[in-house]
């Protein structure tokens, strides 16, 4: 039996036996700087690079606007959850090699009976494994580098960057978004704080300064997860008090995604038709994205913390230094508010599409609901294709948009689940790297048939056996 003190030791073995990567079969194209180029340099990107690297896709650049790793993402920075929210078996980065994965990660360091004990995988846990997994296989992210524009351009993109604030002109043939919830819009700020100043008010994907709201009173607009997760935080900092406002009469419960998470659904849904599709959307709007329990619980532990229920803001004015807020026939006063609310999508918002947004196929373009069925909010989602690319609003006005793939949740309503979390990466990200690389080899179709039909060196000549083929033995002459 093997022994080792190396906590590396199982994957490295995985490795070993899985064998070197695949040499890059992707020709080279004059003026071209990437085959794909991934932004987003959190967990999905960096699997997406590993996904590619397997697949013998070369030239893949993955970039970041953050400062450096521990600023990518959000686990170590808007984040505010204790423990993650998905349940700590799915399958993820791993992609289907056991030792890479959490588990075995985690047990390496700890042990099984630990991983077994606990419930849901801790936040800055799982921070600490992606970022173990970058380094482990060698995944170079590009910080400091903002995507500003997109140039389409006959066969490939041109891409605006600012690497640490200057400009840099880089042209790739592919293009993965894997940056996160706000990725397709951004953060959903509501209109009745839109009168009050930034400093009164902060979304949850801001970087919020808790330890300023100690001893301040603090509202909390909206009632999911990242809502209750803030809350949790101010009254840990030492607010003087946290009331939070929901707009239904009770918090939503009803995790309208998890009926569906069995192979079957999982599988198969991005099969089905819009008009399942879009039901099971609206569905899920309708019911509310369920906190989970552990949330909850964090906030309801304090005495300090109140629930307001079928409490919708009327407006928000400034009063002095404070926030005077008309709830039903109440005005309550603060001195800060957040908005748990959550994001938009709306590709037309985004600078970087600003080229050919307009060309962005939408929900609203290819599938029209029952009136009672509408929802303004997810008819702006994009109309992904199969390998979650963009897709023509108008057939022959912007053939570049198939070599667009999007991998967050603006994919909801075309896949079913918020797309850049965990659930999605076992089925999504080989679907848009086969798809990828379907689409780079028959691009280059007559370099590849020249390839695999042209003169072949044999690897060894006729001598090698000459003396043991048979020769029919030749009779003696008879008189």
């Amino acid at each position: 039996m093997t022994t080792t003190s190396n906590s590396d030791f199982a994957a490295c073995e995985a490795l070993r036996l899985l064998g070197p990567d695949p040499e890059n079969w992707v020709p080279d194209r004059p003026g071209i700087d990437h085959n794909v180029t991934i932004i987003g340099g959190s967990g999905s990107g960096s699997t997406f690079v590993f996904a590619l690297r397997r697949a013998g896709i070369g030239r893949v650049t993955e970039i970041d606007a953050a400062d450096d790793e521990a600023h990518a993402g959000v686990w170590l920075t808007r984040a505010r959850m204790r423990t993650l929210r998905t349940p700590k078996h799915l399958p993820g980065p791993e992609l289907g090699i056991p030792e890479l994965s959490f588990q075995a990660w985690y047990e390496a360091r700890h042990g099984a009976a630990a991983y077994a004990e606990i419930d849901r995988i801790e936040r800055v846990t799982w921070a600490e494994y992606l970022s173990w997994y970058r380094h482990f296989l060698g995944i170079q992210v590009r910080y400091q580098t903002k995507l500003v524009r997109i140039e389409p351009v006959a066969g490939f993109f041109r891409l605006h960057l600012e690497v640490n604030g200057v400009p840099l002109l880089e042209t790739t043939r592919k293009i993965i978004f894997a940056n996160g919830v706000a990725g397709t819009g951004g953060p959903y700020i509501p209109p009745v704080l839109a009168d009050l100043p930034r400093t009164l008010y902060a979304h949850t994907a801001d970087a919020i300064d808790f330890e300023a709201l100690r001893g301040k009173t603090v509202a909390v607009l909206g009632a999911a997860a990242s809502a209750f997760d803030a809350a949790g935080v101010a009254l840990e900092s030492g607010a003087k008090a946290v009331h939070l406002f929901v707009r239904r009469s009770a918090i939503a419960s009803l995790s309208v995604l998890r009926v569906r998470d069995y192979p079957g659904a999982y599988d198969n849904y991005p099969q089905l038709p819009d008009a399942a599709r879009w039901l099971q959307a609206w569905r899920f709007h309708q019911a509310g994205t369920a906190p989970p329990p552990n949330s909850i619980e964090r906030a309801i532990a304090f005495p300090n913390f109140h629930i307001h229920l079928s409490a919708p803001w009327k407006s928000a004015r400034k009063l002095g230094n404070r926030i005077a807020i008309e709830v039903n026939d109440d005005v309550f006063e603060f001195d800060f508010a957040i908005a748990g609310t959550g994001y938009f999508v709306d590709p037309t918002k985004r600078p970087e599409l600003a080229d050919f947004a307009q060309h962005i196929a939408l929900w609203r373009d290819r599938y029209q609901p029952p009136e009672d069925l509408r929802d303004d909010g997810l008819a702006a989602h994009p109309y992904l294709g199969s390998a979650h690319e963009y897709q023509e609003k108008v057939p022959g006005t912007a053939p570049y948009l198939k070599d667009i793939h999007v991998f967050n949740p603006a994919g909801l309503v075309s896949f079913g689940l918020p797309v850049g979390d965990i659930h999605s990466i076992r089925r999504d990200i080989p679907a848009i790297v086969s798809r990828i690389s379907h689409d780079l080899f028959f691009e280059d179709w007559a370099h590849h048939e020249a390839r695999i039909t042209g003169d072949i060196a044999p690897d060894f000549e006729d001598s090698l056996y000459a003396a043991a083929v048979w020769k029919q033995p030749i009779e003696a002459a008879t008189c």
